[in-house]
């Protein structure tokens, strides 16, 4: 009996001591299959592509996401500096309350502006934008916004006459865009510049700097309308030349009725010698007669 409780008290014991010496050792292996499952390595990217025009940087701004808030256009142009006259004209035209609605509203596509700097403006010639209406402003201005968002790389994409604010005149009011060699030549008929760099950019607007301003072929036909005036000045003063044609009737007719009284005069003179003549006669065959 004492026998088989000590064979049971060392089976109890072997067993504790087994279930010990698992246990520890699950423990110990535990942590070691930790590393057998490498964390994901994230994915590097894919590189965006480079713009067809590669003298246009590509802007900062390209990753902006759609939701952004409304931009301030004039805040970008003053930001960028030498915009100043851009400006005024912007504001005194309302053309930027036309911009600012227009891109509040749009969900595609946006706007592109050409925007000339300040010695752009310069390069014109003196008294021009005084010279010009208020609605010939704001057309000038209309004429530098493309009616849809052009990235740097999709120049070359766009159908000639470009389609501007200013609307359809053919002849008139052309906007052509030229991209090759690296360059974006734009050409109004009058005037051609290139594009000279980007000010801003993001999913619907587009600001980029051109060398000149850009003036519309029915600008040139409107400057050279004051220039026939001088032309028509001579009209006036044809009715005024006229004046001495009365002049030379009354003359005239002064110089004929004095030519008048010569004639009569010599009417006169020669009624005296015929009677003159009779009288002679008459005395002398009366003489001839007293003789006999």
């Amino acid at each position: 009996m004492m026998l088989k409780n000590q064979s049971l008290l060392c089976f109890s014991l072997a067993l504790l001591v087994s279930l010990l010496y698992s246990t520890t050792t699950l423990a110990q292996l535990s942590p070691a299959s930790a590393p057998a499952q490498p964390p994901p390595t994230p994915t590097p990217p894919a590189a965006s592509p480079k713009p067809l025009v590669p003298s246009l940087p590509e802007s900062p701004s390209d990753s902006t996401p759609d939701s952004t808030p409304a931009v301030d256009i004039v805040g970008i142009l003053r930001k960028a500096k030498s915009f100043n006259v851009l400006i005024r004209l912007m504001k005194t035209t309302q053309l930027i309350n036309q911009l600012n609605s227009q891109l509040l509203t749009t969900k595609s596509g946006g706007i592109t502006i050409l925007a000339p700097d300040d010695s752009a403006f310069s390069e014109l010639k003196a008294g021009f934008l005084n010279s010009l209406s208020d609605g010939q402003k704001l057309e000038l201005l209309q004429f530098h916004v493309i009616s849809d968002y052009v990235s740097s790389s999709n120049f070359d994409t766009l159908t000639n006459p470009v389609r501007t604010l200013a609307g359809a005149k053919p002849g008139k009011v052309e906007l052509n865009v030229i991209s090759y060699g690296g360059s974006v030549n734009i050409s109004t008929g009058e005037v051609n510049t290139t594009i000279n760099g980007i000010i801003y950019t993001d999913k619907h607007l587009a600001i980029y700097k051109v060398g000149k301003v850009l003036l519309p072929m029915d600008f040139f036909t409107v400057a050279k309308a004051p220039a026939k005036a001088p032309s028509l000045a001579p009209e006036p003063s044809a009715d005024t030349a006229k004046a001495p044609k009365a002049d030379k009737d009354t003359g005239s007719s002064s110089d004929s009725s004095a030519q008048v009284n010569p004639t009569e005069e010599n009417s006169a003179s020669v009624k005296i010698s015929v009677y003159g003549k009779w009288v002679s006669l008459g005395i002398a065959l009366v003489a001839a007669m007293v003789q006999n």
